[in-house]
């Protein structure tokens, strides 16, 4: 029984390790998605840049009203640093790049079409959005516009 016990232990240990959103302070595991074009695009090759990382859908409201907000930002601190790594929980391309044109968007879009990613994530809602330091470790999770227009500030001014 002592057997069966710590192999159930080390099952749960090893598959928590593989799903779990990432906390403020970790680093953030790798994502490698397809964007608009279909090349991947890889996280981690924007090391050295602030990322703003937002899960959202094309038919998400909250995540479709929340653009505005976020393309003043982007357009603020851009030119000093910061990028977004959009990953769309859509599950049809079309409605996908339709919003992407729609909002008027401009920074980086990927699609994670089967949700691997927002299972690794453990991505429970959306918009779901994580702001990222130049190192690739988590700085805030969620913070509203305000909260995290003065993170990015810090970061980058």
């Amino acid at each position: 029984m002592k057997h069966v016990l710590t192999l159930l232990a080390a099952i749960c240990i090893s598959f928590s390790c593989f799903a779990q959103q990432p906390a403020v302070g970790t680093a953030v595991p790798e994502i490698k998605l397809p964007n608009v074009k279909g090349t991947e695009v890889v996280l981690s090759s924007l090391k050295g840049k602030v990322v703003i990382l937002d899960f959202w859908a094309s038919w998400c409201g909250p995540c479709r009203r929340s653009m505005p907000d976020l393309k003043t930002l982007y357009k603020k601190y851009k030119g000093k640093g910061l990028e977004v790594y959009a990953v769309s929980l859509d599950d049809d391309k079309d409605n996908w790049k339709r919003a992407i044109f729609e909002d008027g968007t401009s920074w980086i879009h990927v699609i994670d079409l089967k949700s691997d990613v927002a299972k690794k994530w453990e991505i429970q809602y959306i918009p779901n959005t994580y702001l990222i330091d130049k190192d690739g470790k988590v700085v805030s999770v969620n913070a509203n516009h305000s909260a995290l227009e003065q993170q990015v500030g810090k970061l980058l001014d």
